[in-house]
């Protein structure tokens, strides 16, 4: 499975019109999405980030479809918005644990969060998520953390998570500790732009918001 990632910022004022755009070409963009069998495409939301994720089959090239059949339908929202990522391309990719991928989706709940790197932090946030792959070497995780990735464009941490809730449990106070200083150590090098962390930080951040989702055929 490939996966694919792009990133935007809603220009000043024009959040509503991006939505009512966003509404008026959903038919023909999920009509292309459906004709190259792409399947989990979604659109989050946080101030005025804009966050898009899909998958589609490890032999599908998704961009060069997209470069010559999207434009029209993009040239229809472009002036509501700037580019983070860079069109045709995916993201950097920051992070992953796969784990076990839940095809049916009814019982996960999703985490997606933006984050804002400090300047010249991008190689040290890398170099510290390559370690957690490297000690968890190549055994699955099974969960609830689920198709889990992060993402870099633009001086921007993307995630997204698929988390199945059959398999959460409550935080033990050994975790927790864990948890505090992980996240205290990256409070160094970037600065929260969603309210994943405000129970750490004690300051307020609007929560991702899922503006569109098309599960495809």
């Amino acid at each position: 499975m490939e996966r694919h990632t792009f990133a935007m910022e809603i220009k000043k004022g024009q959040m509503n019109s991006y939505r009512k755009n966003l509404g008026g070409i959903w038919p023909e963009l999920t009509a292309f999405l459906d004709r190259h069998d792409v399947r989990n495409f979604s659109i989050w939301s946080c101030s005025s980030l804009i966050f898009g994720y899909c998958e589609t089959d490890t032999k599908k090239d998704l961009y060069a479809m997209a470069t010559e059949q999207i434009p029209a339908l993009i040239g229809r929202m472009e002036d509501t918005f700037t580019w983070i990522s860079t069109p045709g391309q995916n993201m950097r990719l920051m992070y992953h644990n796969y784990g076990i991928i839940r095809e049916n989706k009814e019982m996960i709940r999703h985490r997606v969060f933006m984050t804002k790197l400090k300047p010249g932090c991008e190689e040290e946030y890398k170099a510290r998520h390559d370690a957690l792959i490297a000690a968890r070497g190549d055994t699955p995780d099974p969960g609830p953390d689920s198709n889990f990735s992060i993402w870099n464009a633009g001086g921007y941490i993307f995630g997204y998570n698929e988390i199945d809730t059959s398999m959460e449990v409550e935080e033990t106070p050994e975790a927790h500790a864990a948890s505090v200083a992980w996240e205290s150590r990256q409070l160094e090098i970037m600065d929260w732009i969603t309210n994943d962390m405000d129970w750490l930080t004690k300051s307020y951040h609007p929560a991702s918001v899922r503006l569109a989702w098309h599960e495809g055929r």
